[in-house]
C-alpha cells in the first residue's frame, strides 16, 4: 500500500536525484577556448551522470578537428576523440614515475587557464553556492551568465 502512494509524488525527482550524494544535483560541462578564455558551448545534465557520459551524448558540438584538454573523469576519451590530451592516473597501489609526474604537470600548467574561468564564474554566486531555482532554468540561466562573461571578456 504504501508503494502506491511513493511512487506518484517521486516519479519527477528521480530525473535529477543523485544515490551517491543523496541529494538532486545538476551538471554542467562547458567548452572553453583555450587562447580567448570564452566560453564556447553548454552542456547540462540532471542526476548522477559521470562526466564522461555527458561528453558522450555532446559529440557533436565540438568543432571539427579541434583540440581537447580534460581532466582524469575522462579516461577513455582517446577512443572516441583521438585529437586529445589528458592526465595519467596512478594505478591502484602504485605511485606514478616522476617522469609522469612531470607529463601531468605539463598538462596541468595549460588547463589552470580553464580552471580559472570556472572560479570567475563562481563570483556569480548562483553557481558557487546551493541552487535553489527550478531546475528546468539551470541550463537558460548559465547560458545567460556565460554571455555575461563573454561579454566582459571582449570588454578587456
Amino acid at each position: 500500500m504504501p508503494r502506491k502512494f511513493q511512487s506518484k509524488g517521486l516519479k519527477k525527482q528521480k530525473k535529477s536525484y543523485s544515490g551517491k550524494k543523496k541529494t538532486h544535483t545538476f551538471k554542467v560541462q562547458a567548452m572553453i577556448h583555450y587562447k580567448t578564455q570564452q566560453i564556447l558551448s553548454l552542456c547540462t545534465s540532471r542526476g548522477a551522470v559521470h562526466d564522461f557520459e555527458l561528453f558522450k551524448r555532446n559529440l557533436n558540438q565540438i568543432p571539427f578537428g579541434a583540440f581537447i584538454l580534460a581532466d582524469k573523469g575522462y579516461q577513455g576519451i582517446y577512443v572516441l576523440y583521438p585529437n586529445s590530451l589528458l592526465p595519467l592516473k596512478a594505478k591502484r597501489h602504485c605511485k606514478l614515475d616522476p617522469e609522469l609526474k612531470i607529463y601531468n604537470q605539463e598538462i596541468n600548467k595549460r588547463r589552470i587557464g580553464i580552471e580559472h574561468v570556472f572560479g570567475s564564474l563562481k563570483t556569480f554566486k548562483i553557481f558557487a553556492e546551493r541552487y535553489r531555482n527550478r531546475g528546468k532554468r539551470l541550463g537558460l540561466r548559465f547560458n545567460l551568465i556565460a554571455g555575461i562573461y563573454n561579454l566582459e571578456l571582449s570588454k578587456k
